[in-house]
């Protein structure tokens, strides 16, 4: 931060200090000076600077010491400190959101003339007052002595979800957020696959929180939201003059980003003259702007999410190999619902806490009856679907029990489990086929000739899509006594 702070106010020399009630146990805590200026952290020795700072913190104003400036006594030391570290100005900036004031920024500069702005030092005393805030709530902790209130019989065991709303314990789920944990803390790009509904953009979000650019934006782009014709300007930017309407520059989705993260959602819908330009950021950090021939450079980490087959649409020749092949870094499948009932009860408690508030209910309850009736449900929009099913609830429940306002049905098919995705419609296909070809892949007439597939690719596909053969290879031979089989022979 201080790093950031000299570059934008153009200081050579930077510091946060905390402040104590004797000069003589300042504390130094942060330093930076510009790259090559000083070998050393001697370059803050700040119990030279102790009176001036403690004159700063007395006063609850900022000190400007100058060596072009007459200054009193207690400044003489900081000038001595000026001058041996051929400095010509420093301001001292007392910040801390209580009546004494906690820590003080120390900036200097080589230059006498240095401007040290009402407006600059206003945003400085802001900025302290947030910073010191954070340190300290992080230094003190959690209170022990808060009281707890005793868990009520009716809520789950688990109390508050965590912040990045990744709720579940599910096998699968929490294959998917291990996955989330090993590529966090890097630069790679994630490839996010599943349903509709199923949380990809919150996994974004996690990932991006979680990693080494969260200091910096976090930009999305829906391009599936998007017409055609207005997705190049949206990510790339455009000149003035580029198309009708385009009436000044502007920057496109990839600048905004710059050093931060840039989530693609929908990316298979992106299109297809679009995937090679693309390829080109991925690969170059390059690109221009709709309208102009000068290049950009970029430094972006991407999150890319689909609910579609992407290598299905290679083969289709609808999304482009090298492009899945350069997205498809480190993959991570988001499971279904109904393929994590047991996470339902937390996710309902979930969404009661974060919703409940707004609609000014104060639910306590959610009878198992209500529970079971989610459970059985095959929930095609997953997660997303369930939050509409609560927050209804929620509107139409009047006490501290969750009632349900047109449960959703429960169905004994399983083809309605199969959903309305393209997964999910190439599985059952596969299936109907397999079946009617009583499970045999190699030979004419069979199911890998019947499909237009290869019997290797065909054995890929179900491994993918879990496809497995659950009846017995043979049908089960009748058992008979010996007197049911004496009077078999003697009928035939």
């Amino acid at each position: 931060m201080l790093h950031e702070l000299g570059d934008a106010l153009a200081i050579d020399c930077g510091a946060l200090v905390e402040l104590s009630d004797a000069a003589e146990t300042l504390t130094d805590g942060y330093h930076w000076s510009r790259s090559g200026r000083y070998a050393s952290r001697q370059s803050f020795d700040v119990l030279a600077l102790a009176p001036a700072v403690q004159h700063a913190r007395e006063d609850g104003r900022p000190v400007v010491v100058s060596m072009e400036r007459s200054t009193d006594g207690r400044a003489a030391a900081a000038r001595a400190w000026l001058a041996r570290h051929s400095l010509r100005s420093l301001g001292i900036v007392p910040v801390g959101l209580d009546e004494q004031p906690a820590a003080a920024w120390l900036l200097a500069s080589v230059r006498a003339d240095y401007d040290w702005s009402e407006a600059m030092i206003d945003h400085l005393e802001v900025l302290g007052d947030v910073i010191t805030a954070a340190l300290q709530r992080r230094r003190e902790g959690p209170s022990r002595d808060m009281p707890r209130a005793a868990p009520s019989a009716t809520r789950p065991a688990a109390s508050v979800p965590p912040v990045d709303d990744l709720v579940g314990e599910a096998a699968t789920f929490r294959s998917a957020v291990a996955r989330l944990e090993q590529v966090a803390n890097t630069d790679s790009t994630v490839l996010l696959l599943g349903e509709t509904g199923t949380g990809k953009e919150l996994f974004a979000k996690a990932l991006h929180a979680r990693g080494p650019r969260r200091g910096y934006p976090l930009v999305s782009v829906n391009c599936a939201a998007l017409p055609p014709t207005l997705i190049e300007s949206e990510l790339f930017g455009h000149q003035r003059g580029a198309f009708t309407g385009a009436v000044a520059p502007r920057q496109g989705r990839f600048e905004l980003a710059h050093r931060g993260t840039l989530f693609l959602d929908e990316i298979g819908d992106l299109p297809l003259d679009l995937q090679a330009k693309l390829l080109r950021v991925l690969q170059e950090g390059a690109f221009e702007r709709v309208g102009s021939s000068q290049t950009q450079t970029v430094d972006v980490r991407v999150i890319a999410a689909t609910h579609r087959d992407l290598p299905r649409a290679v083969a289709e020749g609808t999304f482009r190999a090298d492009l899945y092949y350069r997205l498809s870094v480190f993959p991570i499948r988001l499971p279904p619902l109904r393929e994590r009932r047991e996470d339902i009860a937390a996710l309902v408690w979930s969404i009661v806490r974060k919703r409940q508030k707004s609609f000014r209910r104060d639910v306590h309850i959610v009878p198992e009856s209500v529970m079971e009736t989610l459970r059985q449900h095959t929930w095609p929009g997953n997660v997303r679907e369930l939050e509409n099913v609560i927050e209804r609830a929620l509107i139409h429940s009047t006490g501290v029990t969750l009632a349900l306002l047109d449960p959703p049905a429960v169905s004994d098919d399983p083809s309605t489990e199969r959903g309305a995705t393209l997964t999910s419609v190439e599985r059952a296909h596969i299936q109907d086929v397999l079946q009617e070809c009583g499970w045999r892949i190699n030979g004419l007439g069979n199911a890998a000739e019947r499909l237009g597939l290869h019997p290797n690719t065909l054995r890929f596909r179900m491994k993918k899509l879990g496809i497995v053969r659950r009846e017995p290879v043979h049908p089960p031979r009748a058992i008979h006594s010996p007197a049911e089989s004496r009077s078999r022979e003697r009928a035939s």
